[in-house]
């Protein structure tokens, strides 16, 4: 059974048209990354999936309910993580907790122990009574996704959740993530790290508001046509302008790094012999470069 499905969804702003045409399937408790630049249309999806925003047109539905028509009856089955963890500096830890549950209509039973069991999640049992301001950002992040999922929704967003948080912080939120999804969450997430996307199931690759490749992190890595070679180099650009000067035969060639990587033809390989180079497989970030360039090679054409 899919937990989302999007129909051509595409929301404008007067000219802009920040979300443009996305059909997408997820499967329920799968963990959905959304990988794209600041302003690919990430955050404007995620809004529109939460009811938050309406579709200018296309449309879709969560857990079988349509995300326009029926966004009141969604509110109690979605949670929603926005890039400042939607908390109230001025209340405290547990006040924080406290108001999400009223949001949610909550019995009072239920709301203690669910309280309680999102301190205990965070972490944040003995700093029940600290004011939400004095936190630091990876404790503000396990506290927002405590309050995202104290209703206990089968689907979860998080619109980047790890921005401006340090790596120990990211790694224990995506072990929550990990052990939402085995209890069934099905969770979207929002990111423009790499390395965060390789945790998720399935990725989708927004650009300019297009969707343009969805797949697995395995599957899209095999998209990349032909040989990947990284050449060491301390100085990319230089090496770049050289071997473009030579006019090298290759199929695509961007720095990486301290490195240079040349995408080739099984034929063109021996001509990089003496530049060290190293044969390897492609990351998220090869293809990201790889689909995107297609991308406007396409909307040129």
């Amino acid at each position: 059974m899919n937990a989302v499905e999007l129909n051509n969804l595409t929301r404008r702003f007067g000219s802009f048209t920040a979300v443009n045409d996305v059909s997408l399937k997820i499967r329920q408790g799968a963990i959905y990354g959304f990988l794209g630049p600041n302003g690919s249309g990430k955050s404007t999806t995620i809004r529109m999936l939460c009811g938050l925003l309406e579709p200018t047109s296309g449309g879709g539905s969560i857990l079988g309910l349509d995300i326009d028509k029926d966004s009141e009856a969604l509110r109690y089955k979605i949670g929603y993580m926005s890039q400042k963890f939607s908390l109230y500096d001025d209340l405290t830890v547990l006040e924080n907790l406290t108001f999400y549950a009223g949001m949610y209509s909550l019995p009072r039973d239920t709301e203690k122990t669910r309280i309680k069991e999102m301190l205990a999640l965070a972490g944040l049992e003995r700093r029940m009574d600290e004011m939400v301001a004095n936190l630091s950002g990876g404790w503000k992040q396990r506290l927002g996704l405590g309050c995202a999922i104290l209703h206990n929704p089968p689907i979860l967003f998080l619109d980047e959740p790890t921005g401006g948080v340090d790596p120990k912080s990211r790694r224990m939120f995506w072990d929550i993530i990990y052990g939402l999804s085995i209890q069934g969450t099905t969770v979207m997430v929002t990111t423009h790290f790499m390395d965060e996307a390789e945790h998720c199931d399935e990725i989708g690759i927004l650009f300019d508001g297009s969707l343009i490749a969805s797949d697995t992190p395995a599957n899209l890595k095999k998209i990349i046509p032909g040989t990947l070679l990284q050449i060491p180099s301390s100085a990319p650009m230089e090496l770049l302008e050289t071997l473009e000067a030579k006019k090298a035969g290759y199929l695509d060639i961007y720095p990486s790094g301290a490195n240079l990587h040349v995408l080739v033809e099984p034929g063109q390989v021996d001509q990089f012999a003496a530049y060290g180079y190293q044969a390897i497989p492609p990351s998220l970030e090869d293809v990201f470069v790889y689909l995107v360039k297609t991308h406007r090679k396409e909307v040129v054409a």
